[in-house]
């Protein structure tokens, strides 16, 4: 009986002990996969270059391991108040791209990398944004994404992260602000509309000094812009036409029928004189 009961309490101490060791080794072996690296702490000192991606022995509780993604992380910035350098309050929204290049500095240098870009983001979008007026932002918010991307990046690069993109997504204009822009635009439309008009004017009025100056060069132009008109009339489904002739134009037309007929008519023999009564 007393040999039973040894050697169930010495069965229990290697189930134990082998419980602890599968313990350890799940703590020991770890896999990072190719986006992670890992920052080790050793007795609370780090050391010089992350591990991974693959296999990494940790030996904990001697080494303690924090993992660092190396993805893009796209960050959405809520929509912040506004004061535009001309005193227009709007709500700006915006997004931004970054990932972490040097994992160490992520860890070491500041808490919550994650959490600290994104409040820098915000106050970096309220600051900027207060400096330019409202025609710029909504004119050129390419340069105003640059900007702020650049801000940023400057600001992270400590932290060991990278900053690769900021975009403003919307901007949330006042009521009264934006019937503002639409009659703004409505008068800009219009105002082309009248240039357009006027330069057409301005066209057709040369045009037809010119067409005139030929006409008044060559009258038989005239004539012919005439005959055409009729043509164009007459080709109308109207069952009487009355059109008005103009006196140059029958004189014209009669001058020309005089010169066709004298030039077809024969010349006429000189008359002979008579001669001298024969005897």
């Amino acid at each position: 009986m007393d040999g039973l009961v040894s050697w169930g309490s010495g069965g229990w101490g290697i189930i134990v002990a082998l419980a602890v060791a599968f313990m350890l080794l799940a703590k020991w072996i770890n896999i990072l996969p190719e986006y992670e690296r890992g920052v080790i702490f050793r007795l609370g000192r780090v050391l010089e270059k992350p591990k991974g991606p693959g296999l990494l022995l940790v030996l904990w509780p001697i080494d303690r391991m924090v993992r660092v993604s190396l993805r893009t992380v796209v960050e959405d910035i809520p929509p912040q108040d506004v004061i535009t350098r001309d005193n227009v309050s709007i709500k700006v929204n915006a997004v931004v791209y970054f990932r972490v290049i040097r994992p160490i500095a992520a860890i070491v240098d500041v808490e919550r990398y994650l959490f600290a870009t994104s409040q820098l983001a915000q106050t970096t979008l309220r600051s900027v944004l207060g400096m330019v007026e409202l025609d710029e932002l909504l004119a050129q918010r390419d340069k105003i994404n640059q900007r702020l991307q650049e801000i940023l990046d400057r600001q992270t690069d400590p932290w060991g992260v990278k900053v690769a993109l900021v975009e403003v997504k919307h901007v949330d204009l006042p009521q009264e602000m934006q019937r503002a822009i639409a009659g703004q635009a409505v008068a800009e439309r219009e105002k082309r509309a009248k240039i357009i008009h006027a330069e057409g004017e301005f066209l057709a009025a040369r045009q037809l000094t010119n067409a005139a100056e030929i006409m008044e060069k060559t009258p038989t132009s005239l004539q012919l812009r005439y005959l055409q008109t009729l043509i164009e009339l007459a080709s109308e489904r109207t069952s009487t036409l009355v059109f008005p002739v103009p006196v140059d134009t029958l004189e014209y037309f009669l001058g020309q029928g005089r010169r066709q007929a004298g030039a077809g008519r024969e010349p006429e023999a000189p008359p002979q004189e008579a001669g001298p009564p024969s005897h």
